[in-house]
């Protein structure tokens, strides 16, 4: 096996060939790490643990779908409302009938609007969700939708 040497004596072309032993080397010891810590990792300890009954998981709540759209008329799980006067009747109702029987949690409501609706519109849906006694409103949103257009400068 021929050795590159740093003198201008030798053939002038660089070493193309990859030493290994140290590849080798190292592969080996961790075959040897590995060898000894494998019985450790299968170890196991044997532990009595408490028995414990619990209660049955509570009702999940009556979820309410509502949604904006851009010109601001509202659909409850995608059917048209009147108005709303027509939502704060459905809301009131919906709260009723959650707090007439003593085990079904309130209704959440799941507020979806359009980028496009005024602010204006969804606080009067809040406010009238509040009056019927719903007190949980998500906001649902889109991540994936394109970022907002910038609003044209006033001149």
């Amino acid at each position: 096996m021929a050795f590159g040497s740093l003198d201008s004596g030798g053939s002038g072309q660089p070493m193309a060939e990859i030493n290994t032993t140290p590849l080798v080397d190292v592969m080996l010891v961790l075959l040897v790490i590995f060898i000894i810590t494998a019985p450790l990792l299968t170890h196991a300890i044997r532990l009595d643990l408490p028995q414990a009954d619990s209660a049955p998981a509570a009702e999940k709540p009556e979820t309410i779908a509502l949604s904006i759209d851009a010109s601001g008329a509202l659909f409850w799980n995608n059917e048209p409302v009147g108005g709303l006067e027509a939502l704060a009747a459905r809301l009131a109702a919906a709260a009723s009938s959650a707090a007439a029987s003593p085990d079904r949690p309130a209704p959440e409501l799941q507020l979806r609007a359009d980028r496009e609706t005024r602010y204006q519109r969804i606080a009067e849906v809040m406010s009238a969700a509040q009056s019927a006694g719903i007190a949980n409103i998500g906001f649902v949103t889109d991540p994936t939708a394109p970022p907002a257009r910038p609003a044209a400068a006033p001149r």
